[in-house]
């Protein structure tokens, strides 16, 4: 039945059992030393009258006397009467009382033990006389030869004692009923606010609910990061570990020390908007040599009765891998470019065979053969200076497939090569990367310009490493936008349904992948350089599609 029980229940009964525990522990050590008080005080105040009355001439004169009790008697009631005393009793050496509250008891024996005043020695006791049990003290008479002559008594019943101790029992109650009362006050309070933030579960609830969702948080193939109000990161699984190059977290970790966002080793563009908290959807950003988007969101509290708006703890953010698709993205749109170049071409060797055709028709046979042999011939050229420029053959085909659709465009595309012009160890989906990207841009940029429209690509290696230039005849670049041109998002182009800055962003992700550098220049048409170092080649250089 308690396993049922609620952490905000538990705590109150606990703390309620605390508290009166508490107060049963204080309130009977506060009675004992009350009540021990209480004897003191009158063991001290007794000791005091019997000894003030042991050292008055009287007693010591009267001790001599046939009938003490005739000087005596009055004189013990009226300092019974002063002192506030049970009873004062004067007494011989052999325990014969010469004074007594009741005259009856005088001439008879003391009850009580004398054996220590007899010595000359001054005690207390706690006993049972003739008025019932008493706190006494008693005090030697002493002559100035030192000889007892005669012993006073002086006590208080013990039931004036405890009267005297009982008047402080409602202090001692009022206190222990204050305690009480806020004890369980605070109690309460505590219960109210950890059923709310626990929505009344139990620990046994809490321990299996958290074990549910740390399984769930680190068998999704989604990146998962949480981030509080004051920019911490509370917790991401291992997806997201490895998407952003964060450390695994362990059993052992310190969940008290989450992470600035600060130290997080991503990008300016994720850490923007981690920090910011607004609301992401399928962003795509580049972080090494990932492509991921992110969706991000509030992470919001259940509806509370007074609450105008739900607490919000923080956001909650996903992420996906997205650098296969844009591989096989990539794949596509070389396949793509190279169907435009065969439909470009087939379309044209179409209008030129209908030529020869009716060449042939009109008789003019040798024309027919001069326009086929020349046709054949700059087409043969161009292949050959194609393949032999470029030893990749995907490579070779991406920028025959440029050539065929910047003709279709009105815009002539040239390749200058200088030394192997060798790519071997460079993944060849990074080459289709930067060189389909580099190029794009420079048709569409020659193409928008005026005559004459024309574009140049430039390979150069040696031992150094591979050179890649591409020259346009277009408007050129605008200086304020050098520093944003390879930024994601970042677009001169009218938005298309696929959005827009992605290219160039890939192309210095592909740079950056095989420790490359990249620049950009010009103002009367645009120049790219791009130089891929020879020993990022073989060892360095890793697959995309085989991650």
């Amino acid at each position: 039945m308690i396993h049922r029980w609620s952490i905000a229940r538990r705590l109150f009964v606990a703390n309620l059992l605390i508290v009166v525990a508490f107060i049963a522990i204080v309130g009977t050590a506060t009675f004992l030393d009350a009540r021990d008080r209480a004897y003191d005080e009158a063991e001290r105040r007794m000791t005091g009258v019997a000894a003030a009355v042991a050292a008055n001439p009287l007693v010591l004169q009267a001790a001599d006397q046939p009938d003490p009790s005739a000087a005596l008697q009055p004189y013990a009631l009226k300092v019974m009467e002063g002192a506030d005393a049970e009873f004062l009793t004067i007494m011989a050496p052999d325990r014969t009382r010469w004074t007594h509250p009741r005259d009856e008891e005088i001439g008879r024996p003391y009850i009580g033990s004398i054996d220590a005043a007899l010595r000359g020695e001054v005690f207390t006791e706690v006993t049972a006389g003739t008025l019932g049990p008493s706190v006494r003290s008693i005090v030697p008479v002493l002559d100035p030869a030192g000889k007892v002559k005669a012993l006073v008594a002086a006590g208080v019943t013990v039931r004036t004692v405890d009267v005297a101790f009982s008047s402080r029992l409602p202090a001692l109650l009022a206190i222990g009923g204050g305690l009480l009362v806020g004890g369980s006050l605070a109690s309460w309070l505590l219960g109210r606010y950890l059923r709310r933030v626990t929505r009344g579960w139990g620990p046994e609830q809490l321990a299996q609910l958290f074990a549910y969702y740390e399984s769930v948080l680190h068998s999704v193939r989604e990146g998962l990061i949480l981030i509080d109000t004051k920019g911490r990161v509370v917790m991401y699984n291992d997806q997201a570990a490895d998407l952003l190059g964060l450390p695994r977290r362990t059993s052992g970790d310190d969940p008290s020390r989450p992470l600035s966002l600060s130290e997080l080793p991503v990008t300016e563009s994720i850490k923007d908007l981690f920090e910011s908290g607004r609301q992401a959807h399928d962003e795509i950003h580049l972080t090494g040599p990932r492509i991921v988007v992110v969706n991000q969101g509030p992470a919001v509290g259940p509806d509370s009765p007074g609450q105008r708006r739900p607490e919000v703890y923080g956001t909650v953010a996903t992420i996906r891998d997205r650098t296969e698709i844009e591989s096989l993205g990539s794949e596509l749109e070389t396949m793509k470019t190279l169907s435009d170049a065969l439909r470009a071409q087939t379309h044209e060797h179409a209008n030129r065979l209908h030529t020869m055709v009716s060449l042939l028709e009109l008789g003019r046979t040798s024309e027919a053969l001069e326009f086929a042999t020349r046709d054949l011939e700059l087409s043969q050229q161009l292949t050959d200076e194609m393949v032999s420029s470029l030893d990749e053959p995907v490579l070779s085909a991406l920028v025959m497939g440029k050539a065929a659709e910047a003709n279709e465009r009105g815009v002539k595309l040239t390749l200058r090569t200088q030394g192997a012009a060798s790519v071997e160890g460079l993944a060849v989906q990074d080459l289709v990367t930067i060189v389909g990207n580099l190029l794009d841009n420079a048709i569409d940029a020659a193409a928008g310009g005026a005559a004459p429209k024309e574009v140049e690509l430039s390979v150069e290696s040696d031992a150094e490493g591979l050179d890649i230039t591409v020259r346009d005849s277009g408007s050129g670049v605008d200086p304020a936008a050098v520093d944003h041109i390879f930024k994601h998002g970042f677009s001169t182009k009218k938005a298309g349904p696929f959005g827009r800055g992605v290219g160039l962003a890939l192309v210095k992700q592909a740079v950056q992948r095989l420790d490359g550098t990249m620049a950009i220049s010009g103002t009367d048409g645009a120049i790219f350089s791009v130089f891929l170092p020879a020993m990022a080649t073989d060892h360095n250089i890793k697959d995309p599609s085989s991650e």
